[in-house]
């Protein structure tokens, strides 16, 4: 039986992005990733367009909430395997302590809680921000087992090598 994979979506708010990142993977990912999102500063609720996309394109958004990071970290939290940074603000700030080994990256997506335009412009910027989460979500969703399993490694063998406890020759 292949691993489930554990995977966090992290963005500033965790209202918008890292939300539909979260409901994308789900969607899409067929039982191989157990998956969340939070944010360094969560706002109260989720972006009503942000959901109304969700919606019409048929991806539950049952229990989507924006959480804190600090949710995810700490001794007591199962580790994930993959974290994804969708803004810069959240993959510049100063990140709690992940347990495990996490392989972290950083997708970034322009922000659409800042744009300032009419309705029709802001839809018009989150149906975007869908289209180019929603790509690399289901290219990640693709990955062989081997792939992801690899990239694990990789991901332990860096901070490994980080702490200075890479093997010797």
């Amino acid at each position: 039986m292949a691993k489930v994979y554990r995977v966090l979506f992290l963005c500033q708010f965790n209202s918008a992005r890292s939300i539909m990142a979260e409901a994308l993977m789900r969607h899409w990912a067929g039982g191989r990733f157990e998956v969340f999102s939070a944010g360094s500063d969560p706002l109260p609720e989720c972006n009503p367009i942000a959901l109304d996309l969700l919606t019409k394109a048929r991806i539950p958004t049952e229990g989507l909430h924006p959480k804190s990071w600090n949710e995810f970290a700490g001794p007591d939290v199962a580790p994930m395997d993959f974290i994804f940074h969708t803004c810069d603000t959240s993959a510049k700030a100063e990140a709690p302590h992940w347990p495990g080994h996490p392989m972290i990256a950083h997708w970034g997506f322009p922000d659409p809680q800042g744009f300032k335009g009419s309705e029709v412009e802001q839809r018009a910027l989150f149906n975007l921000l869908f289209g180019m989460i929603e790509r690399r979500v289901r290219i990640f969703c693709s990955l062989p087992e081997q792939r992801l399993a690899r990239l694990t490694a990789e991901a332990l063998t860096a901070m490994h090598s980080e702490e200075g406890w890479a093997a010797a020759g």
